[in-house]
This record gives structure tokens, C-alpha cells and sequence, in this order.
């Protein structure tokens, strides 16, 4: 038996306002229900001294904390890989507890099991909000307390470039680069990098429309760049601003575009940006922090008002996607 069109209509309404109340917990939106993605809480980032730093045990050296899934921390751990940093950083994974809406840490760190936790730890204020990536300091043989060095992603990519890093560290903020670094900073933060998430958390069609036509914009610009002038965007070597875009756009096709609605063209359709795309993935030890299925598993089963369902959908393989020619 057919359902009522008014009992239908009923449900549409009490669907659209219990959704609009669960995207409030997603992240604010403004009058118009633009996404805005909340400041981070540490945005200077302190370096310790490297001589003091060679002189700390393993347990004693700080720690960067990431999360598999998010691309925030995935520029961080991508710094980490480039520059060799194993030496003198250690890598602490959290995992996203989807039930409790929180990071665990396994093992514990500090006496601390969740990120929470250690952020209390390190003293910061309660209205902190616990997020990754985040660098924490334990302390030295015990006369400095543990400190939270730093929590934005931005400023901790060019503190981990001036990281004591490994025999032939490459400088990815070479001098004559940072402006263009800079430039690419101011366009892509607000289009591409918080962009997939303007389109997949906009409440309303204008809202969505005016990200997806902001991110496209940007994309265009960055495939007129490499076809000029590549093969990186800051032309012959690799910096920051290509790490910082990366994250974004390796779970492009498994995540952005069927969950987030970033749809309006193919990646493919951008050539220069697809072999960009392979060229770095094929860089030592990036491809190694790519999980494509952890990536589909956080996504689509964490964010339940885009997939009230919580079916995780098929995806390509990343390696197979990722070596494909553009169409």
C-alpha cells in the first residue's frame, strides 16, 4: 500500500529539521549555512632545540599525533615521511572512535587513552578542542612539564620543515619559494582544502553551489599553473603548498566526490593535475600512508547525517586509480 503523500511530507520535515540539527555538531555555518571551519587553538608552533633534542631518550623525544583519515594530519605525517624525521619525532597514530565521537590512543601515551586526555595532560584550557594532527612535547627527564607544541596543520608543516631531519632532508620551503607558497596558501585553504567540506556540510543549495563553483575555480587555476609551469606548483621542486594539497586530492574519487557532492567535473578531466597527483603518490614512502579503505570506512561510516545509512560503498583500488592515464 502506497503511503500517504501528507504522512510523506510529514517525514521529509522532521527529517530536514533532525538533519539540520545534526550538522551543527558536524561544524558551524553562517545565516546563509555556508560551512566555517573552527580556528585552531595553536597556531605558533615552537621547535625545540635540536641539540637538546639529540640528547633525549626515544621515550623522552616529542611526539606528532595523526589520525589515518584525516588529511589535516595527513600533511603533517607526509612531512614527517619526506623529511626523514624518524630520528628525531615519533609518531603516535590515534584512531577515531565513531560511537564516542572522540580519538583513542592505543597504546596509552602518558597514562593517557584518548586524546582528550592528553590535551588535559599538556594543561590546555577545556574549550580546547582535541583535534589532530597535534605535536606534543613530554618533557625533559621530568623538569618540564608536557606541553602541546602545536595543533594547526598549516603552521605545523613549516615547523616540521625546520625539524632536524635525516641525511639529505630536503628544504621544502626553499629560499625564492615562499611567496608562491603563500599565494598558493591564501587560494587553496579556503577553496579546495576547507572546499570539499563547504560542498559536503552546506545547508543550503546556494551554499553549495557557491563552494562547488569556488573549488572548481581554484582547480582550474592549479591545472593552468603545472601545464605552465610545473611539474610542482612552485615550478621545478617540490614545497609545502604541494603537501598541503595532496591530502585533499588522493581521496578525491573514494570520498569528496560521492559523500561530499564535489561532482561538477571528473578529476580526470584535469590532466596536468591527475599526473601531478600520480608524481607525487610515487614520491618514498607517501604511498604508504594512503589507506583508501580506512579513508571510505571513517567517512561514510562516521558522518551519519551524509550517509544516514551507514552502507560503505565500493570504491577503485588507490594504486590501481591512482596509476591510470587521464581520459
Amino acid at each position: 500500500m502506497a503511503v500517504p503523500p501528507l504522512v510523506v511530507a510529514t517525514a521529509r520535515e522532521g527529517w530536514r529539521w533532525q538533519w539540520r540539527q545534526l550538522m551543527q555538531g558536524l561544524g558551524p555555518a553562517d545565516t546563509e549555512g555556508r560551512y566555517v571551519r573552527p580556528p585552531s587553538d595553536r597556531l605558533e608552533v615552537t621547535v625545540p632545540d635540536a641539540a637538546a633534542l639529540d640528547r633525549r631518550s626515544v621515550l623522552q623525544r616529542p611526539r606528532l599525533v595523526i589520525g589515518r583519515s584525516c588529511p589535516w594530519a595527513h600533511r603533517t605525517w607526509l612531512m614527517h615521511r619526506l623529511r626523514q624525521l624518524e630520528g628525531s619525532l615519533e609518531l603516535l597514530m590515534a584512531t577515531a572512535d565513531h560511537r564516542a565521537g572522540r580519538w583513542t590512543l592505543e597504546p596509552t601515551w602518558m597514562d593517557c587513552s584518548t586524546l582528550v586526555e592528553l590535551y588535559r595532560h599538556c594543561g590546555t584550557p577545556p574549550n580546547h578542542r582535541a583535534t589532530v594532527p597535534a605535536l606534543v612535547d613530554p618533557g625533559d627527564h621530568g623538569h618540564c612539564a608536557a606541553e602541546l607544541l602545536g595543533n594547526d596543520s598549516a603552521a605545523l608543516s613549516e615547523a616540521l620543515n625546520r625539524w632536524p631531519g635525516g641525511d639529505g632532508a630536503p628544504d621544502l620551503a626553499p629560499q625564492g619559494t615562499q611567496e608562491a607558497i603563500e599565494r598558493w596558501q591564501t587560494l587553496l585553504q579556503p577553496a579546495v582544502n576547507d572546499g570539499v567540506y563547504r560542498c559536503g556540510f552546506a545547508r543550503t543549495q546556494k551554499a553549495y553551489d557557491e563552494a562547488s563553483d569556488a573549488l572548481f575555480a581554484a582547480l582550474d587555476q592549479v591545472e593552468a599553473a603545472l601545464q605552465q609551469k610545473g611539474p610542482w606548483l612552485c615550478g621545478a621542486q617540490l614545497t609545502i603548498a604541494d603537501v598541503r594539497l595532496f591530502p585533499t586530492l588522493i581521496r578525491w574519487e573514494l570520498v569528496y566526490a560521492p559523500l561530499f557532492g564535489c561532482s561538477a567535473r571528473p578529476l580526470w578531466m584535469f590532466p596536468a593535475l591527475w599526473r601531478w597527483r600520480q608524481r607525487f603518490y610515487a614520491l618514498p614512502g607517501v604511498a604508504a600512508t594512503c589507506d583508501g579503505e580506512a579513508w571510505r570506512r571513517d567517512y561514510f561510516g562516521a558522518l551519519f547525517p551524509l550517509n544516514p545509512g551507514g552502507l560503505v560503498p565500493a570504491g577503485p583500488d588507490l594504486n590501481t586509480l591512482i596509476s591510470a592515464a587521464p581520459q
